[in-house]
């Protein structure tokens, strides 16, 4: 079947989390199990799209309102991601610095998704899918379904895969005469609360909802931002499917961005070595366990606590403990962990930003990884720590409750309940003590190691979805 992945993100071109690993990964394992896969995003002024070369295969002009905006549709030349990769250029709304965080955002991500729909319309072929991801891409749902001009791509059946349901693209009426001419007895669809929801349009007007984890499924029909009863109301066309990892970027024994490769067999050499080099990069002891959090500095991942805690755990086993953050977000929670590591230099240290070089070392030469997330609806993070022999320490919530199992239960992490400071410093000290009973310590990172994440097995259950709605209508 011919698949088209419509996303704001997508790894390596433009990458802010979580969105960019998956679309970058999941279209490729669609293309080696025989699937025709094109993914579209916006053309941001990125490194991957300055050094790599795209050819124009089609343009137009995007109208919203009275702004009009030419746009073209950008092919990388090579399909070196594994799939096809098209941009939608349209520099008066995306040649800037960052990818979201602007004034006119909701008119960046409307004009995108009506310039993909208009050259999918232009194109000689109209695809058996469309996988929209997250409110970025919720409206193309509707437009195929009800806009006039869109009436030749009716035939194609759309899933909207929800990474985080707190983000929903809410926008006034008064923008209403921006999208595309449709029959106003259909815009109730378009309403949630008195204004106009691109998530919530998404989650109407698909054929089916995804959710990235089990656990996030049920979670959002009990906390949605004010969607729950939406979500409640859709559950026959929902499912959840946990993300996977991409082993070919992933991998202990073949990363190149690591100090020395390694695998289960050559766990304790192979870590050895990446936790001396990571810790003579940031001045700590190799000797000492080694916490590290990597991840976005905000309240949804619980970077709130990590002054605190990072502070308490550190006063109380100075002589014993190693902190490492690298992330960037707040402000405010930026300022505090750079604080710190005068307080406890030696002991310490923070990188303020993102680095994906430093993440893999971060991985390979850490003993555990922080994640006291009040929000996770998938996490890769701790996959990735998994698969690296990096013991987790979660909290259960979303895909972290799915893919963690405290090691008192027989598992392969370590668990807390809560998003709070005890929480965090109780699960710091439970490790401490594991990582002195070698034995026990290194069974753990053996069992994460050998657990199957990949993107095989999340390829095919997608591929389930789309022959369903296809030959039913329904999952």
């Amino acid at each position: 079947m011919e698949i088209f992945h419509i996303s704001a993100e997508c790894y390596p071109m433009a990458k802010v989390g979580g969105l960019a690993d998956v679309v970058g990964a999941l279209p490729k394992y669609q293309k080696n199990a025989g699937h025709q896969v094109r993914v579209v995003v916006p053309g941001y002024d990125t490194k991957f799209k300055n050094e790599n070369d795209f050819e124009c295969v089609h343009w137009g002009n995007v109208k919203l309102g009275n702004f009009d905006f030419p746009f073209s549709v950008l092919k990388e030349t090579t399909d070196k991601l594994g799939y096809e990769l098209y941009l939608i250029e349209i520099n008066e709304l995306f040649n800037r610095p960052n990818l979201y965080g602007y004034e006119d955002d909701i008119e960046r991500f409307l004009s995108f998704q009506i310039a993909t729909l208009d050259w999918i319309l232009a194109r000689k072929s109209v695809p058996d899918i469309i996988n929209c991801h997250d409110h970025h891409t919720g409206l193309i749902p509707f437009l195929i379904k009800y806009a006039y001009k869109y009436e030749g791509l009716q035939t194609i059946k759309t899933v909207i895969t929800i990474h985080n349901g707190l983000y929903q693209g809410w926008f006034g009426f008064d923008k209403l005469h921006y999208l595309p001419e449709f029959d106003l007895i259909h815009v109730g669809f378009l309403e949630w609360d008195n204004s106009l929801n691109s998530l919530a349009v998404g989650i109407k007007c698909a054929h089916a909802v995804t959710t990235v984890s089990p656990s996030y499924l049920n979670e959002i029909n009990i906390s949605a931002n004010g969607l729950e009863s939406l979500f409640n109301s859709v559950r026959n066309k929902s499912i959840g499917i946990l993300n996977g990892i991409d082993f070919e970027v992933w991998n202990p024994s073949k990363d190149q961005m690591i100090a020395e490769n390694y695998a289960i067999n050559t766990i304790e050499t192979g870590k050895k070595k990446n936790k001396e080099k990571l810790c003579e990069q940031f001045e700590l002891d190799s000797t000492k366990p080694l916490f590290s959090f990597i991840g976005r500095l905000f309240e949804e991942k619980g970077g709130d606590l990590l002054p605190h805690a990072s502070a308490l755990a550190l006063s109380e086993n100075f002589e014993n403990i190693n902190i490492l953050i690298l992330g960037s977000g707040n402000a405010a929670i930026e300022e505090q962990l750079i604080q710190l590591r005068n307080d406890y230099n030696g002991n310490y240290n923070v990188f303020i930003g993102y680095n994906e070089e430093l993440a893999h070392l971060i991985y390979a030469g850490s003993d555990y990884i922080l994640m006291p997330s009040r929000v996770e609806p998938c996490g890769l993070n701790q996959m990735y720590a998994l698969r690296y022999g990096t013991v987790p320490i979660v909290r259960r919530t979303g895909g972290l409750r799915d893919t963690v199992i405290d090691f008192g239960d027989s598992g392969n992490g370590i668990c807390h309940d809560q998003a709070s400071v005890g929480d965090i410093c109780y699960s710091i000290n439970r490790a401490m003590k594991l990582y002195d009973d070698k034995i026990s310590f290194n069974e753990i990172r053996k069992k994460g190691m050998a657990i199957d994440h990949s993107w095989e097995r999340v390829c095919k259950e997608y591929i389930d979805i789309y022959t369903l709605i296809i030959e039913k209508n329904e999952i």
